[in-house]
Formats: structure tokens, C-alpha cells, sequence
């Protein structure tokens, strides 16, 4: 008969195909259950005043067009509602398209199952796929997962959420529009079902079994499956676990099959007392608490409570004499089992005679120790027990009590344990590989010892001393065929024959009396001894390795794991050399990913790279974690001191008597140094591992570790440090800067200090991470000027291993960087400041005082570096940019749209035709216009002031940069400057003659390189293209007419050699030149002129 998994099988292709795209779908869901936008939850009050129009529920399927009537009647709901479709289409589109797998998951299975109903598969029916042990447990597996899938979504998505994402991903998406959609089965079966996973919810009458009905499955097929549930050992599970009291681990998996599948059929849960007490004396005799999938746990105390017939069978296993006989039998365990495994661990006790001659002995010991470890760690977990619930509590309390329950000792076990596993393992591997080698080498030692024996009975060898005997020789001659002929492809006959010639060597010297020949002696215990070591070796045998595999399953623990962190980080503080034991652990929980990833492996599925990743960095995120917390407290307090010290240092040079508090840094900072370079030693003997499909480099650990750590502690002084009181007089700026740029360099020193003891690249990490943190600032600061934001999933700044934190805004900006802009345009008003260019400084209109000068800048520098300088010069183009749209919008509304306006620029243009002569009575004419326009200038003035005062920023930015390139890398900016003139020179002769080269569309070149010259400073803000507009009418006139109005208001100062306001101040020649193009500002000047 065809193998059921045969790749021409076509009845087990197809239901293995759907259980492991069920495998991916969980993984989906799991992965995308942590991008869910936030604003989908609409917890903040500002969220749903802001988006709470525009965002519905299944409500809106009520009547649509009431919602879309109220979007249309107001503008700018509708301008909301767009931007909020760019900003999340794109993820709306990943979670409906995971929905929908779901639903199409289910649809496959039941079209599977009429397929099989109707015979479209030959000589194959629902009976006999059941009858088949890969159909049976393909097919179970099936309706579980689907049931996971449900459970998944209701605890990692709640159903409001996910209603406003479906309605939003139909307003949105062409879905409504296409006939073939499935959107409205997606939506039944997904809609809200009142569940929430927060401790003290209450539960909805009817959950989950009507949400596992909303799909229709056929009775007859849920009927059996159970059965098989029921009855069967599908994965042949308890021949790993021979001994009775394990049975309930040995079945752990499929009870937790059983527990899901359950809820298809509620009737049995309810009414069903006699297959309930069934499935409790079978599967849960000695425990309550189970995990479905991946660590996801389930407490039946709970979960079985509304069901009168489930309750009742559980109620022997939640007798409190009950209780306390398993807890007491674990405590028991734990004590006796801890001294056994370290006494396997010693040094030198496990050796490869000591394994072939223990391994019934050294299984037994694992199975042992796993299986307490499981029932401890799930009956004594946080996550399984609702505070809420007094019952739970009162179990929860006596498990512990009678358990003698200690979270350390159990910790410890567990790292024994898995430590006593890796080197099992690994010995057993070894063994494996050399199995076949070994074996032949032994034989022929026993082969050649027979000969030698024979040769000695010969008689020919002088110095045996040994009398010939022609019938022991040809005896032992015989002997070493028979060795000779053992065949170890064939090993049942080869054992049994050994076994016999081992008996014969035995007789041979009791019969004839060679014990007197002490070399005799000694080849016939040698040959006995090499045969021996062939029967021991050809024990070795796959299946203790495929035990130990399914009894070091850690799958359960893959989320209260993380309840151990604290005690880890205690435990590798205290020895640093247990990270060895703590790699066997993770590589023990790794062992989890065989279940997801088994049936999308065996199908060949492109899926199988995705899921490994997705379960591989969850479990390498976690190990980061541990390791990242193990660094905060050492390396924090170290970073702190040595800021300290440094300061200390220094006013022991200045100040007499602070020499002895430096030296009390001293000794701190020494202390500190060595516990980090201890940690870091015991971290690097950490080998190199594959957890999962990643590789992870200790080294590499520990790296990330320290940059996540600066990146939350710099981070947050930059938060917390730029912050400012816009009441204050005079600024806080400038105090708040220096303050900063001391924390700054006190981190910076730290790391110069500190790198070499962990053997880092202090520098590199501290350039990189700095400058991403800025980055990511500006990026989320300039969000709030576009209409498509960059969320933190698309940004190429925000990493998932080291992310950078947000933090609540505490003004109208939204990070620090635009706080520090506020703030300088709000000292450098040009309505209270006038700007002296060549001084480049700025007076208080008022009392003439210094306010702050180019000084500023270098402040910057010091602070936040040229990452933070450029940061701050990107975020003043993007403010240059809303202030030139709304002059646009000014224009529009208060110029063109005005009759009466135009009416008096058409006039003048007709006055001032042709331009060829003086006008006639020009002043009259000119005054005349100005008059009768006085009321759209100050807008206008307005605008054009702001924009100024930017450009004059950037201006002063530019310096700076460019000043600090030529200090700090002198040849990159002669590089730069030289390229720059170079590509601007062919760029010219181009235009001169088309023939020469130009840049093509897709040569990024000029793109690159722009980049390089703004960090530089080498450009000019008043020759940058900030926006392209169409021709605007009257503008040349508009600005001429606006020159006009505004220079009676100035004066021309000889002193300082410029055109001055007491009131305003701005470079008139510079104004028109940053705010449009040279077409207009061309128009304009020769206007002027003539």
C-alpha cells in the first residue's frame, strides 16, 4: 500500500498541506499580533476625539451611508480620513489577509472532508484515513489547529479592535467592490465575541463554543476525531514513558488537542459524565493546568467551570488529599533528583563506558527530572491562575505549600537538567557517528588476538614457554573467523553470536587450565573485553536519542519562562560561568520549534523559513533580554561612577581637599570595572549557537545588550534634558545645553573608559547609536508635516532588537529635536529680536541685551553632535515647507480671490505699461496702490518674517557644520568641496553642449552626494528648491507693491551697514530669494528698477 505521506498519495497531500498551513497561520497571527496600531484601540482621549468619527465598528454595516454622509459633510474629516488610509492600508491589508487565511483554512477543511465523503480519492474514506496513524493524526491535528486560531485571535486581538480594522480595511481597500470577496464570512466569523484576556474579566455566556460553531463542521467528523482523541495514543507517546505515574506527560500533547477539540462538541463538556470522567482518569488524573500551543496555558479549574459534566469529572483530581499527594510526590522528586544529576555533571563522570552501561539508568534519571519540572512550572504558574479567582488562589496557595516550591531550586533543576541532557546528547551523537568505526576496529582487535593465541599454540614462537597444542590452535583459528564473519549491517545476529563466543572464551579457559599463563590469560580478557565493547556499541541505537528528544520537550515553558528571568540574571551575577548551563536551557526550549515547523517541513511548504525566524528570533529576543537585564545594574552603575570619577577627577585638580572623594570613585569604579569584566568573560564562554534557524554569536549578545542599554539611557536624558519653560527670562536653552553636552561626554568618556574590558568598539557603538537615536527623532518630529507617516515598522532607524523608546510629548512637538527647534525660533522671533548678520547675533528689540549668538550652534554641536546639527537643519526645511504652503494658501485666499484686489493690480499694471519710460506721477500712482492693499500685508509679512528667520537658522547651521568638517576632517571636506565643483562644472558644460555626459535617471550619484554636502555644510539654504509651484499671477507685482509698503518702515544704518527696523528685522535682499523661484524674483528686480 502507497505510503499515506507519499508525495503521490493525493488524499495526504491535501490534509497535510492545510495542517501545516495551519502551522504558518498561528505563526501570522502571533507576529502581527504585536504591530497592532494602537489607534485601533482607541484607549486615549485625543485618539477618539481625533479619529473616533472616522473609525466604526460592525455598527457601521448597519448603515453605511449615515457614516459616509457625515465623513463628506465636513472637509476635513474627509482630509483625515485619506491620510489615515495611506498611513495604514498597508498593515490593515496584512492583518486581512491573515483573517482571511483563517477562514479559507476552515473552508479547505471541510471541502477536504466532502472530498473524502464523495470518493474523490480512491479506495480512501474518512474511516479509513482514520485507520491510517498519519491520517489520524493529520486529521486531528487539523481541527485543533483550527481551534487554536480562534483562541489565538480572541486573546491576542480583541473583538472591537479587530471589527475597526475589518470595517476600515472595507472602507478602504477595493474589497467592497468585488464580487468574488469573502469579506462578509470573514466578517461572521470574526466578529466580536465579548471576550477580553485582562485578570477579572468576566466571560461571555456560551464561550467559546458558540465562536467555534460560527463555521459549521460536520458532526461525523468531529465525533470520531474526538474519539480517536479519546481513545488512541496517536503519536505513540508512552513508549517513551514506560512507567505508569508518567502516563499523563506522555499524553500531554494530545490532551491538549483533545481539550480544544472539545469545544466543537459542547454537549459533551455539559452532559456527558461518563466519556468526561473518561477523558479526566485518563489524561488528567494529576493535572489541571495544560498548555495548548506553544506555551499558551489553559487552567481547566477555569476553563471547564460552566460545564456541568466536565466540572464534575474534575472534581476528584481537585480533591485536596489529591493535591497533596501529587505535590508532595513532586517535592520528593525534586529532593531526591538534585543530588543524582549533579552528581552527573561532575567532572569526568559522564564517559562513554559509564553511558553504554547506564542508559536505561541515565533515561530514567530525564524522564525524572522533566517530568517534575513540567508539573511544578505549570501548576505554580503566575499566568495559569486568576488573581481574581478565590478558588484558583486556594489551589494555587496549597500547591505551592505542599510542594515546598522554591522558584530557584526549580530553576536550578531545570539548568541541571538541561545541561545533563546537552551532554548526554551530545556523547550519544558522537557515539552514533563513530558507531560503525568503532565496532570494526573492535573486531578486528579480537580477531587478531585469536590469531596470535593460535600462533602461540603452534609451537614456533620461541618465547611463549608455551607447549604445542594443535587443537587449541586450530580452536582459536576458528575463534577468529567466527569473529571475522560478524556482519554489523545484520545486529540482532551478530549481538546473539558475540554473546556466544564471549561463553565459549570463558569455557575454553576453565577447561583447559590457561589461567596458569598469565599472557594467555590476558589476550583471552582482552578478546573477551573487545567483544563486550561490540555488543555495547552495537546498542547504540537512534531510539535513545529520539527518547530523549520527546522527554526533553520544554515546548510548554515557551512563555513562563520568562516568569525565571530574575532568577537567571541573580543566578549569572553571582557565577558567570552558568551561561553555560543557561545556552543548554535555551537550546532545550528550542526544541519547541519541531512542533510548528514538523508538518511544514515534511510538505516542503516556502512557509518553513518564515515560521522558523518568527519562533527562532522570539526565542533569541528573549535571550537578549536576559542578557540586557543582567547589564543594567553593573554597567549603570558603572557608567554613573565613572562620570562621577571624571568630574572628580578634574576638581581634584582645581580644588584643594576633593582628592580623597576621587579616590573613594576610584575604588568604586575599579570595583564595577571588574564585575562587568567578569560578566563579559563569563558571557564570551558562551559558544557560538544555533538557536533555531539563527545563529547567535555571544559576542555579539553582549554587544546588543550595551547599545540597547545606552540607547534607553541616552534616550531618556535627551528627553528629560530638553525640556523647556517658554515663560522663562532669560531662555533656558543655552544652561540646558551645557548641562546636556556635560551628560553627553560623561557617557561618552564612560565608554572610551569601559570598552576595552568588554572588548568592544566603544567609539563605533557610541557614533551609531547616537546617531540613530537622533534620526529617528527627526523622522518622527517631521511626521507631524507629512501626510504619510513613516511608522516605526517602516522606519529604517527603529530596530526590534535595540529599539528606540517613545516618550509622551509634553508640548505641541513631538520628540526632543522639536522642542529644541521651538525653542529657538521662539528666542529668535524676529518680532523681539533683530538679527545683526555681521555679528551673527541676535538683540532684544527692547533692552538691546545680547539674546544669543552663532556661540548657540557650537553649543549644539557639543551636545548632540553634527547627527543632532543636521537633524535640526532637515526638521527647518520641512518648517520652511508648511510655512510656504500656507503663504500659498494666504495668496490664494486673500489675493487672487479678491475682485477687488485684482481690480487694483490690474490698474496699476496699466499705469506702469509699457515699462519702457519713467512712469508718469509715479509716486502718486505707487502710493496710491499701497494704500488700497494696506490690508493684505501683514499676512503676507508675516509669512515671509518666518520663513526668513528660518532661512537664517539653517544659514547659521551651515557654518557651524561646515566650520567643524574642516577642524574635524579637513581632507573629507576638500573631497567633498572638490567633487561638488566638479560634478557643478560638468553639469554646466552639459547645458553648454548636450553632447558632453550628464547624470542619468537612475544614477544616484547627485542624491548621495546632496546628503554628504548638508552634513557638511557645504550648500546654500537660499539657493535650495524648498517647493515647485504653477505660475502665479500678479505675483511680480504683488511683491513689488508689498516693497513698497515696507520700506518707509526701515532705515538705513551706516554704523552697522545694514537696513534696519527698530521692530523687525530681515535681510531684504535675501527675503524674495528663499521663497520663490529666480523666474519671479527676475520679474520683480527689473519692476524695481525701472
Amino acid at each position: 500500500m502507497v505510503d499515506f505521506l507519499a508525495e503521490n498519495n493525493l488524499c495526504g497531500q491535501a490534509i497535510l498541506r492545510i495542517v501545516s498551513r495551519g502551522n504558518a497561520i498561528i505563526a501570522e497571527l502571533l507576529r502581527l499580533s504585536e504591530f497592532i496600531p494602537a489607534v485601533f484601540r482607541l484607549k486615549d482621549k485625543s485618539d477618539q476625539q481625533k479619529y473616533g468619527d472616522i473609525i466604526c465598528d460592525f455598527s457601521y454595516f448597519k448603515g453605511p451611508e449615515f457614516y459616509e454622509s457625515k465623513l463628506e459633510a465636513k472637509p476635513e474629516l474627509q482630509d483625515l480620513d485619506e491620510e489615515f488610509r495611506e498611513n495604514n492600508i498597508e498593515i490593515l491589508t496584512r492583518f486581512y489577509l491573515a483573517f482571511e487565511s483563517v477562514h479559507k483554512y476552515v473552508v479547505d477543511l471541510i471541502r477536504y472532508l466532502d472530498d473524502l465523503n464523495e470518493g474523490v480519492y480512491i479506495q480512501q474514506t474518512l474511516e479509513t484515513v482514520l485507520l491510517n496513524e498519519d491520517g489520524k493524526q493529520l486529521l486531528c491535528e487539523a481541527l485543533y489547529l483550527y481551534g487554536v486560531m480562534l483562541l489565538v485571535i480572541d486573546q491576542k486581538m480583541e473583538g472591537e479592535v479587530r471589527e475597526r480594522m475589518l470595517v476600515s480595511y472595507y472602507r478602504y481597500s477595493a474589497a467592497r467592490s468585488s464580487g468574488d470577496s469573502n469579506l462578509d464570512d470573514i466578517c461572521k466569523l470574526l466578529r466580536s465575541t465579548g471576550y477580553s484576556s485582562h485578570p477579572g474579566a468576566k466571560r461571555p455566556p456560551n464561550y467559546p463554543e458558540s465562536y467555534f460553531q460560527r463555521v459549521p463542521i460536520s458532526p461525523t467528523f468531529l465525533s470520531m476525531v474526538i474519539g480517536r482523541l479519546r481513545s488512541d495514543d496517536i503519536y505513540n507517546q508512552v513508549s517513551a514513558y514506560p512507567l505508569p505515574e508518567h502516563r499523563s506527560t506522555a499524553l500531554a500533547t494530545q490532551a491538549a488537542m483533545l481539550c480544544v477539540c472539545l469545544y466543537f462538541t459542547p454537549s459533551i463538556l455539559h452532559t456527558q459524565q461518563a466519556k468526561m470522567r473518561e477523558i479526566v482518569d485518563k489524561y488528567f488524573p494529576d493535572n489541571w493546568v495544560i498548555s495548548i500551543y506553544m506555551g499558551i496555558t489553559v487552567n481547566l479549574v477555569e476553563a471547564w467551570e460552566p460545564y456541568k459534566a466536565a466540572k464534575t469529572a474534575l472534581n476528584y483530581t481537585l480533591d485536596t488529599a489529591n493535591i497533596r499527594e501529587q505535590a508532595g510526590r513532586y517535592a520528593a522528586s525534586v529532593e531526591s533528583l538534585r543530588p543524582r544529576v549533579q552528581q552527573s555533571l561532575k567532572e569526568g563522570f559522564l564517559r562513554e563506558e559509564i553511558i553504554l552501561d547506564n542508559i536505561p539508568k541515565l533515561l530514567n534519571c530525564l524522564r525524572d527530572c522533566n517530568v517534575a519540572i513540567r508539573w511544578l512550572m505549570l501548576h505554580t504558574a503566575e499566568s495559569a491562575y486568576d488573581p481574581n479567582n478565590k478558588r484558583l488562589r486556594q489551589i494555587k496557595d496549597q500547591v505551592i505549600n505542599d510542594s515546598k516550591y522554591n522558584p530557584k531550586i526549580l530553576f536550578q533543576l531545570l539548568l541541571d537538567t538541561a545541561q545533563f541532557e546537552f551532554i548526554l546528547k551530545e556523547m550519544f551523537k558522537q557515539m552514533l557517528a563513530e558507531k560503525q568505526l568503532k565496532w570494526e576496529s573492535y573486531k578486528k582487535e579480537g580477531s587478531e588476538r585469536m590469531m596470535e593465541l593460535a600462533e602461540v599454540f603452534s609451537g614456533v614462537k620461541p618465547l611463549t614457554r608455551v607447549e604445542k597444542n594443535e587443537n587449541l590452535q586450530a580452536w582459536f583459528r576458528e575463534i577468529s573467523k567466527q569473529i571475522e564473519s560478524l556482519n554489523y549491517e545484520d545486529s540482532t545476529a551478530a549481538g546473539r553470536k558475540t554473546v556466544q563466543l564471549i561463553q565459549a572464551l570463558v569455557e575454553v579457559q576453565e577447561f583447559h587450565q590457561l589461567e596458569s599463563n598469565l599472557q594467555v590469560s590476558q589476550f583471552l580478557a582482552d578478546t573477551r573485553k573487545f567483544l563486550h565493547q561490540m555488543i555495547r556499541t552495537i546498542n547504540i541505537k537512534e531510539e535513545v536519542l529520539i527518547t530523549m528528544q520527546i522527554v526533553g520537550d520544554l515546548s510548554y515553558a515557551w512563555q513562563i519562562i520568562d516568569s525565571f528571568t530574575s532568577i537567571m540574571q541573580e543566578s549569572i551575577r553571582a557565577n558567570p560561568s552558568m551561561v553555560t548551563k543557561l545556552r543548554a536551557t535555551f537550546l532545550k526550549l528550542a526544541s519547541a520549534l519541531d512542533l510548528p515547523l514538523l508538518r511544514i517541513n515534511q510538505v516542503n511548504s516556502p512557509d518553513l523559513l518564515s515560521v522558523s525566524q518568527f519562533y527562532s528570533g522570539e526565542l533569541v529576543a528573549y535571550v537578549r533580554k536576559v542578557w540586557r537585564r543582567v547589564l543594567i545594574c553593573d554597567w549603570i552603575s558603572c557608567l554613573k561612577s565613572l562620570c562621577i570619577h571624571s568630574d572628580l577627577v578634574f576638581l581634584a585638580n582645581v580644588l584643594p581637599g576633593s582628592a580623597d572623594h576621587s579616590r573613594e570613585y576610584v575604588h568604586l569604579v575599579a570595583k564595577l570595572t571588574h564585575a562587568i569584566s567578569v560578566f563579559t568573560e563569563g558571557i564570551l564562554m558562551m559558544k557560538t549557537t544555533l538557536v533555531g534557524i539563527i545563529k547567535v554569536d555571544p559576542k555579539q549578545l553582549l554587544e546588543d545588550g550595551i547599545r540597547k542599554e545606552l540607547v534607553k539611557r541616552v534616550a531618556y536624558a535627551l528627553h528629560k534634558g530638553l525640556i523647556f519653560n517658554p515663560k522663562a527670562k532669560p531662555s533656558e536653552l543655552m544652561p540646558k545645553l551645557k548641562e546636556m553636552a556635560a551628560t553627553m561626554d560623561g557617557f561618552y568618556r564612560s565608554f572610551e573608559y569601559i570598552q576595552d574590558y568588554v572588548s568592544i568598539y566603544g567609539l563605533k557603538i557610541w557614533q551609531e547609536e547616537v546617531s540613530r537615536i537622533i534620526n529617528y527623532n527627526v523622522e518622527q518630529e517631521c511626521n507631524s508635516f507629512l501626510r504619510t507617516k513613516i511608522q516605526d515598522w517602516q522606519s529604517v532607524y527603529q530596530s526590534t532588537h535595540i529599539p528606540i523608546p517613545k516618550y509622551p510629548s509634553v508640548d505641541e512637538s513631538a520628540t526632543f529635536i522639536g522642542r529644541l527647534c521651538r525653542e529657538i525660533l521662539r528666542i529668535t522671533d524676529p518680532k523681539t529680536t533683530c538679527y545683526i548678520d555681521q555679528l551673527n547675533t541676535w538683540y532684544d528689540v527692547r533692552t538691546h541685551q545680547e539674546v544669543t549668538n552663532n556661540r548657540l550652534f557650537s553649543e549644539i554641536q557639543d551636545t548632540l553632535g553634527t547627527f543632532g546639527l543636521n537633524g535640526l537643519d532637515r526638521l527647518l526645511c520641512f518648517m520652511i515647507v508648511k510655512e510656504l504652503q500656507n503663504f500659498l494658501t494666504v495668496f490664494q485666499k486673500n489675493i487672487l480671490k479678491d475682485k477687488a484686489v485684482v481690480d487694483i493690480f490690474k490698474a496699476l499694471l496699466t499705469a506702469v505699461n509699457p515699462v519702457k519710460g519713467i512712469v508718469a506721477n509715479a509716486s502718486k500712482v505707487y502710493a496710491n496702490a499701497a494704500a488700497k492693499t494696506q490690508k493684505i500685508w501683514p499676512a503676507y509679512l508675516e509669512a515671509i518674517m518666518k520663513v526668513g528667520q528660518m532661512q537664517v537658522l539653517r544659514q547659521q547651521i551651515a557654518n557651524e557644520l561646515n566650520y567643524s568638517c574642516k577642524f574635524d576632517s579637513k581632507h573629507l571636506a576638500a573631497a567633498l568641496d572638490n567633487l561638488n565643483k566638479s560634478l557643478l562644472s560638468d553639469i554646466e558644460a552639459h547645458y553648454q553642449d548636450p553632447s558632453l555626459p550628464y547624470p542619468k535617471e537612475d544614477n544616484t550619484l547627485l542624491y548621495e552626494i546632496t546628503a554628504y554636502l548638508e552634513a557638511a555644510g557645504i550648500h546654500n539654504p537660499l539657493n535650495k528648491i524648498y517647493i515647485t509651484t504653477k505660475r502665479l499671477p500678479y505675483f511680480p507685482i504683488v511683491n513689488f507693491l508689498f516693497l513698497i509698503a515696507q520700506l518707509p518702515k526701515l532705515q538705513y544704518n551706516k554704523s552697522q551697514g545694514l537696513i534696519i527696523t527698530p521692530v523687525f528685522s530681515f535681510n531684504i535682499g535675501n527675503v524674495f530669494s528663499v521663497v520663490f523661484n529666480a523666474f519671479f524674483i527676475n520679474k520683480l528686480v527689473i519692476k524695481v528698477v525701472k
